[in-house]
């Protein structure tokens, strides 16, 4: 397993796998509790969801946990193939309000790793996609907070027109009406 660190959003990173392939296909370790601490990872895992999407364009997110319960993710898709981005909303950070967004694939079996504070989200880019996720804290529904895929000042230039979008993910306010997301 290599662990690349990500420039855009400090502390977060791409787990990319190292395959043993035989005639029978391939063994791969994808995670390992050592290699995260020596990335500086949060390695502990309390949750593992799946989410299945019928259609290319489905968007999940922007989603995030406060500092009062936060919640880091490491992201994976099994089956199909998603963009998935990552937005930094931790006040005072370098990177505050700045994203990154990387595809992950059953091809390239890459995984995201998702720093807490830090709001996550994902576009299909192809139908009947199958996307895992490792979580380090439960769900904590009051302290969860979100921003909309789609708000001018994150500047997300997402690749797929969006065909799908829950409606709580589409009533998160935009940056310059929220009082909930602090100034950089």
């Amino acid at each position: 397993m290599r662990i690349t660190p990500v420039e855009q959003v400090p502390g977060a990173a791409v787990v990319e796998l190292d395959l043993l392939v035989d005639e029978r296909g391939f063994f791969a370790r994808i995670f390992d509790v050592k290699l995260f601490v020596e990335a500086g990872l949060e390695p502990l895992v309390e949750q593992c969801n799946l989410s299945f999407n019928h259609k290319a364009g489905t968007l999940r997110g922007m989603h995030y946990q406060t500092e009062q319960a936060p919640e880091a993710k490491l992201v994976r898709c099994t089956r199909g193939a998603i963009i998935d981005v990552i937005v930094d909303m931790r006040a005072g950070s370098r990177t505050y309000l700045q994203h990154v967004a990387v595809e992950l694939s059953a091809q390239n079996r890459r995984a995201l790793y998702v720093p807490p504070v830090c709001a996550h989200g994902y576009l299909t880019l192809v139908d009947d996609t199958e996307v895992s996720y490792q979580v380090s804290t439960a769900y904590t529904p009051g302290a969860e907070r979100g921003v909309r895929h789609d708000d001018p000042a994150l500047g997300i230039d997402w690749p797929h027109a969006v065909v799908s979008l829950s409606d709580k993910d589409a009533r998160w306010p935009l940056l310059s009406a929220s009082a909930e997301v602090p100034a950089p």
